[in-house]
């Protein structure tokens, strides 16, 4: 059964309430978002009576970012509809992608394939088949961000003692603030800053006004940032413990500007291409004016800028503007 007179470039069947969805050898931005548009299709022709939608990954052997949007997408899509989502025959590669980034735990996944049932060598598949940017896999860069991570946990260190008491003085409570960010691919990880806000601002936040369109949120004048933090925040002295994630490789010093998980559950599929590199301390968006930015499509823009342009130089030319950028009026925090 086809959906149009013209088939999709993604093959379909339907038998007894149920749909397959034969996934493409390749799922990147393109054929993610025709994916999209097809399950789109789907549920609008379908709206009640479909029990189950199966995406069989027998041919498929590469995604990227922007395909673990399209999954993500999918499943709710799935959710609204209260149609059981199953994934099968998943080879080892997409099903490294998939447990990499814990959407192995999220989606109900059948028997992989039988000659797939063993994964090869993990770092060598993730530098072979799953980088989908040059910087996630520069020698050159890494070995910036080590030395930068070494070099910043030490200035770190030396200013922690009178960042503390400020802190502490001016709102006692925890000294560090954490929360839980996407790198790339979507990979989870726990960011670290000085805290900068009340100890309850979490709780707090839906008495701020959103400031920006889209899925950000920010506020200029933001009620809960404490005297110190605002302080903090001018000089972006309250990313200093983010040295720590760089040197884990979670992060690196110049990228794009790291996701919450809320954040990304709100992308559609173009979106998703910001996850394809590594968040970093700085980026376009800081050197770009920050704190003027109020739409999300800027955010994308400055983000997929970063992306073409990248080179070693660049990341260092822009390493150089944030640091002119933070002795000016203009800088505060993102």
């Amino acid at each position: 059964m086809q959906l149009n007179s013209t088939p999709p470039p993604i093959r379909t069947s339907f038998a007894n309430g149920a749909c397959t969805i034969y996934m493409p050898p390749t799922l990147t931005v393109d054929e993610a978002v025709d994916f999209q548009g097809l399950c789109h299709q789907i549920f609008t022709q379908h709206p009640t009576g479909l029990e189950r939608l199966t995406l069989d990954f027998s041919d498929t052997t590469f995604l990227d970012s922007s395909g673990l949007g399209s999954l993500v997408i999918c499943r709710r899509f799935c959710h609204d509809h209260q149609t059981e989502l199953l994934l099968r025959q998943v080879g080892s590669q997409v099903m490294l992608v998939l447990s990499m980034t814990d959407l192995d735990k999220v989606f109900t996944i059948a028997q992989q394939a039988p000659q797939e049932t063993h994964l090869p060598n993990r770092p060598m598949i993730e530098r072979r088949m799953i980088a989908t940017h040059p910087s996630v896999t520069s020698k050159a860069k890494r070995a910036m961000d080590i030395v930068g991570g070494l070099t910043g946990l030490t200035i770190t260190a030396t200013l922690l003692l009178p960042i503390a008491i400020a802190i502490w003085v001016d709102d006692p409570g925890p000294i560090l603030f954490s929360q839980v960010r996407c790198s790339w691919m979507g990979r989870r990880f726990r960011i670290w800053k000085f805290r900068s806000m009340v100890v309850n601002a979490e709780a707090l936040k839906n008495r701020v006004k959103n400031e920006v369109e889209g899925p950000l949120f920010k506020n200029e004048r933001d009620p809960r940032v404490t005297r110190v933090g605002r302080f903090l925040r001018k000089t972006s002295l309250d990313e200093f413990p983010q040295f720590w994630n760089v040197l884990k490789g979670e992060m690196s010093l110049v990228g794009t500007r790291p996701p919450t998980p809320a954040e990304i559950a709100e992308y559609e599929v173009p979106a998703w291409q910001r996850l394809n590199v590594k968040p970093g301390l700085t980026g376009e968006w800081q050197v770009s004016g920050r704190s003027s930015i109020k739409k999300f499509e800027d955010v994308i823009r400055l983000d997929m800028r970063y992306q073409e342009n990248w080179s070693l130089l660049y990341d260092i030319k822009l390493m150089v503007k944030t640091v002119l950028v933070l002795f000016t009026k203009d800088s505060g925090a993102a």
